[in-house]
């Protein structure tokens, strides 16, 4: 998940929200009203995008943000919080939002730890992944010449695919300038 946007804001701490059933429009003023001023954002494949800071240190708001109330009436919202907290090496996150309500949560270092109101809305993508179950264990665990951690982003990259391919989630890079280039501009 990290490697969608390696660079791309430096000194900040981003989630990445999609949106469907959800217009763009509204999907960024929503984000605003919570504090949350889009760094970026766009629209493909059916799917509303934003890229907005985890936190707004500005207004002393450290809250997370409530996306249950951004997606009533049916609207979805999936989001990956790639720095939950990278001071204290906290892995990043994921939640699928459904009417109003959290279907599903867990940590990318927990897949097999799921909140929400259907903890197994993904179990056979995640199971088929080998990301939880029983061939998710390393085989080498333990081995005096192997370190797990070796694979641990690889591992991490196979939970973004797969929850990616599961909900036709639009492919990265997803960047777009937020305003004209002075080009643009000048013409």
């Amino acid at each position: 998940m990290t490697t969608w946007i390696q660079g791309s804001f430096p000194g900040h701490e981003v989630n990445v929200v999609f949106a469907r059933g959800l217009p763009l429009e509204v999907l960024t003023q929503g984000l605003r009203e919570r504090l949350r001023e889009p760094l970026a954002f766009g629209e493909a494949d059916g799917w509303a995008w934003a890229v907005h800071d985890m936190l707004n240190w500005e207004a002393d708001d450290y809250d997370t943000v409530n996306y249950n109330s951004m997606c009533a009436d049916g609207a979805e919202i999936v989001v990956f919080v790639t720095e939950p907290c990278s001071a204290k090496a906290f892995p990043p996150d994921f939640a699928y939002h459904r009417g109003g309500r959290m279907i599903l949560g867990f940590s990318f270092d927990g897949p097999q730890y799921r909140v929400g109101e259907n903890p197994d809305y993904l179990s056979p993508e995640l199971l088929a992944a080998r990301l939880i179950g029983p061939d998710a264990a390393c085989p080498q665990e333990g081995a005096d010449t192997h370190d797990c951690f070796d694979h641990h982003y690889d591992d991490h990259e196979r939970l973004v695919k797969a929850i990616a391919d599961f909900f036709a989630l639009p492919s990265p890079p997803l960047s777009v300038p937020l305003s004209p280039s002075p080009e643009v501009t000048a013409k």
